[in-house]
């Protein structure tokens, strides 16, 4: 409405020249008087400007709000997304799409709608206003315009694809500038600061030379309409002056004429930035749809139903499990009762953690194949599934928070200071936390960079007991402690498996004291199974892991200090 109101005040500013100059020729008998028609212009002038500051507000709040929703739905997919689809996504090509793509969403809903629709309006009313004046000097005027239109909008289709490489370049060197800085620390330790400028170097260059190409072909747009447009000008004044001499039009109607033509200049201008837009938000919109249109693999069916506690423990049944082409786990069969403790170990990529993310709906599971509660786990909400257990993973993450706020990020509700303190006692963590300047305030910094590795260990294992979880899935959780703290944490930690479902994978077997059993698997199949001292006694491979260790324990004692 207010673009509307806005050019209809603009397209009558050319009439009343029209009639002031009419006036001024002719000034007996006239309706208008060349000082009112002065003083309707600048009425109308200051009504155009109110009325742009409105439609153009309100039409940029839109583009904002657009922008804002967009940006919330992209984040909750993500968050709902499964942990397949980021094993294949770039977090820097994510981070791209999240800030330049909806940029570029962004400018096209605001300036690009805004300036589209204007420019609708102003060529129908004023080409309208000029056929009124005189029909063959119109057509006249626009004949260069149908020949822009051609030209721009074969320009157009290269322009699309231009500029989606440009994005995809871009998303490129955002995902190689976060990785950098993730790993500066790994990249000083081996001096490869110099490699690492150049390959990012090279990766600018690549961005620069798609954008160059981008900008050659924007040059060209705006130069062919600039040359309808003067061409139209010149038409108008060489035709339009000998209408006027020949008493054809009036020199009032050629002003308004060369008024309404002057109006088109900017649209006509803005009609190849116009098509900039629409193709950087078309590709900018085909990426971000990449995200909107994912679909998370792991869903809970119909039927599905929530689980509040389990009493009959955890069941496979020829359980298999691919990634791609290649077989983790083999058809294996096991049954974990209800308060049992079971541990799992084996060789490097014998299918361990991919156990552990199987029981959490990590990853998805065929039908019938692993039970939960006697339930096939497929049948059992994913949220009220993973809100029973109490996971570590083998790659410890912290936030960038407190102590106390990680400790209790799986908890809702509030963090009391008893329950941060029992769970710190319960991973062996309260002695370090006492020594922390703030305490449970004190800040981890990004990733827990201001912890060591055992640190970082030990404050997950809190965060994974703080919710008091019925089933505990601890992923080599001691892998970066030493023995002495190893034998207290395993002491408070003995304490806290009884009643519940623990699972414990590790290479360590001292981890393994407290266990009723242990599983052994070999290239995703289960080797041995039994009590860890008559799996001991079979001389088997958990036998050989064993020595291994023990080995590995008396050279790193023999060794000088």
């Amino acid at each position: 409405m207010f673009l509307l109101a806005t050019n209809a005040f603009a397209l009558l500013i050319p009439w009343f020249m029209k009639l002031a100059i009419e006036a001024l020729q002719h000034p007996v008998g006239v309706r208008y008087s060349p000082s009112s028609c002065a003083l309707i212009i600048v009425l109308l002038a200051v009504l155009n400007c109110i009325t742009r500051i409105f439609s153009r507000t309100l039409i940029l709040n839109a583009a904002r709000i657009i922008e804002f929703r967009i940006r919330n739905d992209l984040f909750q997919r993500l968050t709902r997304l499964d942990i397949g689809y980021f094993s294949t996504s770039r977090s820097g090509d994510i981070l791209s799409r999240f800030s330049n793509d909806l940029t570029n969403v962004r400018m096209l809903t605001g300036f690009g709608s805004m300036s589209a629709i204007n420019t609708v309006l102003v060529y129908s009313a004023a080409v309208t206003m000029m056929f009124r004046i005189h029909p063959w000097l119109t057509l006249w005027a626009i004949l260069p315009f149908p020949l822009m239109v051609i030209t721009v909008k074969k320009i157009s289709h290269h322009l699309f694809h231009r500029t989606l490489q440009s994005q995809e370049e871009l998303a490129h060197l955002s995902s190689q500038a976060e990785e950098t800085v993730s790993a500066v620390r790994l990249i000083k330790s081996y001096c490869r600061e110099e490699y690492f400028q150049g390959e990012f170097g090279k990766t600018a260059e690549r961005y620069l030379k798609h954008n160059l190409r981008l900008a050659r072909l924007r040059g060209i747009i705006i130069p062919v309409m600039a040359t309808a447009t003067g061409l139209g000008t010149l038409i108008v004044l060489y035709m339009g002056g000998r209408l006027v001499i020949a008493h054809t039009i009036s020199l009032g109607d050629f002003v308004a004429f060369s008024g309404y033509l002057a109006m088109l200049v900017w649209p006509t201008a803005v009609l190849g930035w116009i098509l900039t837009l629409a193709q950087r938000g078309a590709a900018s919109m085909s990426r971000l749809a990449g995200i909107l249109g994912a679909e998370a693999t792991i869903i809970d069916t119909p039927d599905a139903q929530p689980l509040d506690t389990m009493q009959h423990g955890i069941e496979a049944r020829d359980l298999s499990f691919n990634y791609g082409d290649t077989d983790i786990i083999k058809r294996i069969s096991f049954n974990i009762k209800a308060g049992e403790t079971v541990g799992i170990t084996g060789e490097v990529g014998s299918g361990k953690t991919t156990i552990l993310r199987l029981i959490a709906r990590l990853l998805p599971v065929a039908g019938g194949t692993l039970f939960v509660d006697g339930r096939d786990i497929n049948k059992i909400t994913r949220d009220s599934l993973r809100l029973l257990i109490g996971y570590v993973p083998q790659e410890t993450f912290l936030f960038s928070r407190s102590v106390a706020e990680n400790i209790g990020y799986g908890i809702t509700g509030n963090h009391p200071d008893e329950l941060m303190r029992k769970a710190a006692v319960q991973a062996g963590f309260l002695e370090d936390v006492e020594a922390f300047p703030d305490r449970f305030e004190t800040q981890v910094g990004e990733k827990g960079v201001t912890l060591s590795g055992g640190q970082k260990q030990r404050l997950a294992i809190a965060r994974a007991v703080a919710g008091n979880p019925p089933i505990l899935l601890l992923d080599d959780p001691l892998s970066a402690v030493d023995a002495g703290r190893e034998e207290e944490i395993l002491n408070e930690l003995g304490k806290f498996y009884a009643g519940r479902t623990v699972l414990i994978v590790s290479q360590r077997v001292s981890a393994f004291r407290d266990c009723d059993r242990i599983i052994v698997l070999n290239a995703g199949e289960i080797a041995e199974e039994g009590p860890p001292d008559e799996l001991y006694q079979q001389g088997g491979l958990y036998t050989e892991i064993c020595h291994r260790q023990q080995q590995r324990q008396e050279s790193d004692a023999a060794e000088p200090v």
